[in-house]
């Protein structure tokens, strides 16, 4: 069984993707920051990390990914970065830390299953 992280701020938007993801049989883990992505994902090892790039605190999604990228026991996982920001330069700046798909918010959830689909073969 595959794991997938899910990293938010908001509880609906985990709440949300958590919901997309019952569809399909995965062991669901969740974060509300940057630094509890961390944690979470050293401890568990999950196979994708679903990451929003604005979260409060110290560490922001772009940040959590590079660092998440960069650690031995997590640089496995597939990362998808999420935002809401009409910010032009976020798919760029997601795929230089690392990530291996982006969306913008709102996403379609069929596309989101396909992009997990393709990327844990």
């Amino acid at each position: 069984m595959k794991t997938i992280l899910i990293v938010d701020d908001r509880w609906e938007v985990r709440d949300l993707l958590e919901s997309t993801l019952a569809r399909k049989e995965y062991k669901i883990l969740e974060a509300g920051s940057g630094l509890e992505a961390l944690s979470t994902a050293r401890d568990e090892r999950p196979d994708i990390i679903i990451m929003d790039i604005a979260m409060p605190g110290l560490v922001d999604g772009i940040q959590a990914t590079q660092v998440l990228k960069s650690y031995p026991e997590t640089m496995h996982a597939k990362v998808i970065v999420l935002t809401g920001t009409d910010d032009l330069r976020a798919p760029e700046e997601a795929s230089n830390a690392g990530a291996d798909a982006f969306f913008s918010k709102p996403f379609s959830p069929l596309d989101l299953l396909r992009k997990i689909d393709e990327l844990v073969g």
